[in-house]
């Protein structure tokens, strides 16, 4: 499926770490970063979320909600959160359907792995519109932050 800018964004409804279930409705009338990255524990997949982490306090100042988002399980994303002291929610796609939804899902990854998620980077505003949309087909490639941040600033 492919989503335009200026949309509404694809709605989901994933489990995050707690196993609890997490909406994009819950967020509304706040920014939204939606991160999706391919597989826990990965160099790149560390380094990006960590970057994040780091930089919390910069996305809290434009009223932003980051959330990461794989295929993993709910397990491995919660012993991913707590050894990289991450500061926001995981989310886990497993079934593949919110990757899918936003032209985040390879075919096939590395080692023939399937309905893996795509490195992508989503930006939507307080009323659920997408305003950036990053999808990179090089997993070692790191989304756009300069981009991602003069979006954001943009929209307070």
């Amino acid at each position: 499926m492919n989503i335009e800018l200026g949309e509404k964004a694809p709605q989901f409804t994933l489990f995050n770490t707690d196993k609890k279930e997490v909406s994009l409705e819950d967020y509304k009338g706040r920014n939204v970063i939606l991160l999706f990255f391919p597989q826990a524990f990965t160099s790149v997949c560390t380094k990006e979320l960590c970057s994040m982490r780091d930089d919390i306090s910069r996305y809290d100042k434009t009223d932003a909600q980051v959330l990461g988002i794989s295929v993993d399980s709910v397990f491995t994303l919660a012993r991913f959160r707590v050894e990289q002291a991450l500061n926001f929610p995981l989310l886990s796609d497993f079934n593949k359907e919110t990757s899918r939804a936003y032209g985040a899902l390879y075919d096939n990854w590395i080692l023939n792995m399937q309905g893996v998620s795509k490195r992508s980077a989503f930006v939507i505003d307080r009323q659920g519109i997408l305003r950036y949309a990053e999808v990179l087909e090089n997993a070692g490639e790191l989304p756009d932050f300069g981009k991602i941040n003069a979006i954001l600033e943009s929209l307070t």
